[in-house]
């Protein structure tokens, strides 16, 4: 078996039926098999998938484990030669799994990689990022990325023919060499939700592998339709997460000042969020909820 395709679910049927379809007619040539892992969802998506494609591999959690957890149950069951983390909601391009297979087929060095993300629109969607520092987190929650992108990268001015070197690859669309998880373990199951492939990335890198950003398969990418459906429970998911890692790779002391960090974003972004009663309704709304989301992120902070 080449590749093991992975999708973990929770409560989105529609589009992980719609994912499902596009991977059938996508055309893939090389030798696959899908594994989908379905966290208790409540649409009735297990019976769907068996009913409309009964060659898929199911897994059905009686409850919700989390994300990371939930992928390592079908990587330690699948059989292929490198292994896809692929989000319910996405939509394959055909020749998009052909084009991550044969990459590293033909670059062994290469852990894992990515591919190109879409929005719905067409648009680029960011996939990769330098791997998180307390100089970037500060930068990036302080919005200076708009003058001059330090915890982003340029993806949009990139080369979409020819693939990149890169930090983190996004766990939407992400491809990994079976041989380099063997080396560097499986996913950290203490990261409930986000942040887990961050980890992961950065253990292969550390480990010596390379990760690489792939142009030639595109994936649409719908996003956050399982995680919008808890979004505060999500937002402080996040930067708990995040908190973890700078605790686990960079240890107590960039975790305190992490959580100082993230005091400061949450004060200054909560101060400009009175400019927002200024605002028309819809943005009003939108920005009153996420300084809602911040000033509960202060009230969490000492526990994370």
């Amino acid at each position: 078996m080449d590749l093991s395709i992975i999708i973990v679910s929770w409560n989105v049927r529609d589009l992980l039926l719609q994912c499902l379809r596009s991977i059938v007619e996508s055309g893939t040539r090389c030798a696959y098999e899908i594994w989908v892992v379905d966290n208790a969802s409540k649409d009735q998506s297990i019976e769907r998938v068996k009913e409309l494609f009964p060659a898929v591999h199911c897994i059905a959690n009686p409850d919700n484990p989390g994300f990371a957890r939930a992928n390592n149950q079908a990587i330690r069951l699948c059989s292929g030669r490198y292994i896809l983390l692929l989000n319910p909601d996405t939509k394959v391009f055909p020749g998009a799994l052909d084009a991550l297979v044969r990459f590293l087929d033909d670059h062994p060095t290469v852990g894992a990689a990515g591919s190109r993300l879409l929005n719905p629109d067409g648009s680029l969607q960011a996939s990769c990022f330098p791997f998180p520092t307390l100089g970037r987190e500060f930068w990036r929650l302080f919005h200076l990325d708009r003058l001059y992108p330090l915890a982003l990268y340029r993806q949009a001015e990139w080369d979409t023919s020819i693939p990149r070197q890169v930090d983190v690859v996004q766990g939407t669309s992400l491809i990994l060499r079976r041989a380099a998880l063997d080396q560097v373990g499986l996913l950290d199951e203490s990261y409930f939700v986000y942040t887990e492939e961050t980890d992961l990335c950065y253990r292969l890198s550390r480990a010596g592998w390379q990760l690489f950003w792939v142009p030639q398969s595109q994936v649409i990418h719908y996003g956050g339709q399982s995680t919008q459906q808890v979004a505060v429970q999500m937002f402080l998911s996040l930067y708990r997460t995040k908190v973890h890692f700078f605790r686990k790779h960079y240890g107590l002391a960039a975790a305190w000042l992490y959580r100082l960090v993230l005091l400061l974003a949450s004060l200054f972004r909560l101060g400009l969020s009175v400019f927002s009663l200024f605002g028309p309704p819809e943005s009003r709304r939108r920005r009153l909820a996420l300084a809602s989301n911040y000033l509960t992120l202060i009230r969490a902070l000492p526990g994370l």
